[in-house]
């Protein structure tokens, strides 16, 4: 695993096609190693590389539409020069697929978000999901995702443990406490809601995915991991998003995009 936005140059990674994951907030190595440990435990095609890059400046979390905006501009400068880099396709790592959008309209490899992957994916394995989150101040990001998908008939319920959720820290040091109310939620989902598949609300919570897998009768979606699987059947495929669909810029602003996003890391590290 390299460095977050180095080229590989040693022997072992050469020829192999990288795939940009896109983490939605500034952080320390110690931080991104926890964002990059959802590699461990799925199988995955040695010919692709995940290199993970934290965004330069952006919303201290994802509990509001001022969040949404800053989260779009923040992850779509991380990733819009992704073709030029060399990588073969971008992975965005937050389950509001904030600025997945926006790179499909400038780039040409495939991008995906976890969000609209898990939903859609749950449909594939059963008729009714609910999502398992940490916090009700992050229903608006379901919302959304819902609300573009035409699909609130298929979901059951949001469960959440309102547990202050850590993007940074993630989930380490919490299990003993975090897991089994997470898993009680899960039994509620499914005895009272109806939920045939449950979705992990957030990425930041896919520590807990193998204990919830073990002890819950249905399948569990850990959304990051699925969408590198997801980019892995895209390569494999030669699959890509429509230009119909996603069609390119009249005149990108990428350089002022660049230029507002350095300013802000500048800004922040100031301020800290």
């Amino acid at each position: 695993m390299t460095t977050p936005g180095t080229t590989p140059t040693t022997p072992s990674t050469a020829g192999r096609k990288r795939v940009l994951v896109v983490v939605p907030f500034a952080m320390s190595a110690e931080n991104l190693a926890l964002r990059q440990a959802q590699l461990q435990g799925i199988a995955l095609s040695p010919e692709l590389e995940f290199v993970f890059r934290p965004v330069k400046a952006g919303p201290v979390n994802y509990s509001s539409h001022h969040d949404f905006v800053l989260a779009d501009a923040a992850n779509f400068e991380a990733g819009c020069k992704a073709q030029e880099e060399g990588f073969a396709a971008v992975c965005i790592d937050t389950i509001s697929d904030s600025g997945v959008a926006a790179l499909r309209a400038v780039l040409d490899i495939p991008v995906f978000g976890p969000g609209r992957t898990a939903v859609l994916t749950a449909l594939m394995l059963g008729d009714r999901f609910s999502f398992l989150t940490m916090s009700s101040r992050w229903k608006p990001l379901y919302k959304k995702a819902l609300d573009e998908l035409g699909l609130h008939h298929k979901c059951a319920s949001v469960r959440a443990i309102e547990v202050p959720p850590d993007n940074q820290a993630l989930l380490s040091g919490k299990e003993e406490d975090v897991f089994p109310l997470l898993e009680a939620a899960g039994r509620r989902a499914i005895e009272e809601d109806g939920a045939e598949v449950l979705i992990l609300g957030s990425t930041t919570m896919h520590q807990s995915h193998a204990w919830l897998s073990k002890r819950l009768p249905v399948p569990v979606i850990n959304p990051g991991p699925l969408s590198y699987k997801m980019v892995e059947a895209a390569l494999g495929l030669g699959l890509t998003q429509s230009r119909v669909g996603y069609p390119r810029p009249m005149h990108d602003r990428l350089d002022m995009l660049h230029a507002m996003m350095t300013a802000a890391q500048a800004a922040v590290a100031g301020k800290a």
